[in-house]
Order: C-alpha cells, then sequence, then structure tokens
C-alpha cells in the first residue's frame, strides 16, 4: 500500500504530485514550521523542487509508503504533510503552515492516518519533538502516544545539541519501547511529563 488517499471531515490526505510544487515550497520556506526541523529552510523553487522529489515523489514507487499532503477539502492544495519513516524507528512527523496551527488539522489527518496503520504489520510509531517545542509534543500525546525518554544529539545539518523527548505508540501490544536513540546518544532518565 502505497499512500492510500483518506478523507476526513475537514481533510483530503493524498499524495504530493509535481503540480504541488508552490504550495510544497510554501510549506518548506514558513520559517515558523521550519524552526525545529533538521533541514535549511530552500532558498529557491529548484531546492524545494529537489526536497520534494527526495522527500515524497521517490517514495511513491515503492510497494509501501506513507507520505501524504494534508490538504483542506475545499481547496485540495497542500498546507501541511504527515509522514512516516523506515522499519526501524517507523518516525511519525509532521508539519503544517503557520496560519493553520492550533486548528487541529495535524490531530485530525494523523488519527485517520493511524487507524490506517493500525490495520497494518507495523507495530508502532515513533515520534520525537525538540523540548523547546513542546507544542509539537502535545500533538502527540493527543494521538495516544507514551513518553518514553528524552536525549541530547548534536544536530546535523544546524550544529548544535538538541534535547529531544521519544514518544512511541504501539499497535502490538507485545511492542518493546524504541531503544536505539538511547544507545546512541546522550540520554536523560524517564522524566514525569
Amino acid at each position: 500500500m502505497n499512500t492510500p488517499t483518506l478523507h476526513t471531515d475537514r481533510l483530503i490526505l493524498r499524495q504530493f504530485t509535481i503540480h504541488d510544487l508552490d504550495a510544497f515550497h510554501e510549506i518548506f520556506t514558513d520559517e515558523t514550521v521550519n524552526t525545529f526541523l533538521p533541514w535549511f529552510i530552500p532558498k529557491t523553487r529548484e531546492a524545494s523542487l529537489a526536497e520534494l522529489t527526495q522527500r515524497f515523489l521517490s517514495y511513491y514507487d515503492a510497494d509501501t509508503s506513507y507520505r501524504y499532503a494534508v490538504c483542506l477539502k475545499e481547496e485540495n492544495k497542500p498546507i501541511g504533510y504527515i509522514t512516516l519513516g523506515e522499519p526501524d524507528s517507523y518516525d511519525f512527523g509532521y508539519a503544517i503552515l503557520s496560519q493553520y496551527q492550533k486548528k487541529g488539522y495535524i490531530t485530525e489527518g494523523a488519527h485517520c492516518i493511524l487507524n490506517t496503520l493500525s490495520q497494518t504489520q507495523i507495530p508502532y510509531i515513533t515520534a520525537t519533538h525538540d523540548i523547546n517545542n513542546p507544542a509539537s509534543g502535545e500533538v502527540m500525546k493527543k494521538l495516544g502516544m507514551k513518553y518514553q525518554y528524552s536525549y541530547t544529539e548534536f544536530w546535523e545539518p544546524k550544529g548544535y545539541d538538541v534535547t529531544f523527548r521519544l514518544y512511541q505508540l504501539n499497535f502490538d501490544p507485545n511492542a518493546h519501547p524504541y531503544m536505539k536513540y538511547w544507545n546512541l546518544y546522550k540520554r536523560h532518565e524517564i522524566e514525569s511529563l
């Protein structure tokens, strides 16, 4: 299954296409959106095309992928995205244009995608957020994800240490906490949040 189109009350969740380049460029150049993400803002439409191709379009030929454009139903124009990373961490990521934040769109879209993922063989998802971006952690909590641990990583390419909180949602009741970051980076005892 590769990014099947899904619908919620307010959203269409679908694959990006090359025709979404202008909308994608707007998302990837929104400074508020990209402050806490591990890349630099593209300077040109050509750089955004490279990002769109690398992060989304190149995945749509695979047998399985979940890399969604989040679109309002009335316009079917991307205002954000939700992705599931590679097996092992199954990292769940999301972003939305700053003018659409705090309206519940990402939570609404993510619940729909999680319902789809729960019917697959994927045992769990993880998600991390910079401790300076607690709003992202609030989305994780709303999705039913549980805090596991914090760790500090030297953050490429931006070049400074960042402390992340890792959350996990299990679809398989026998799934264990994802411990790779705990083992790789400077870690912190489990905090009560």
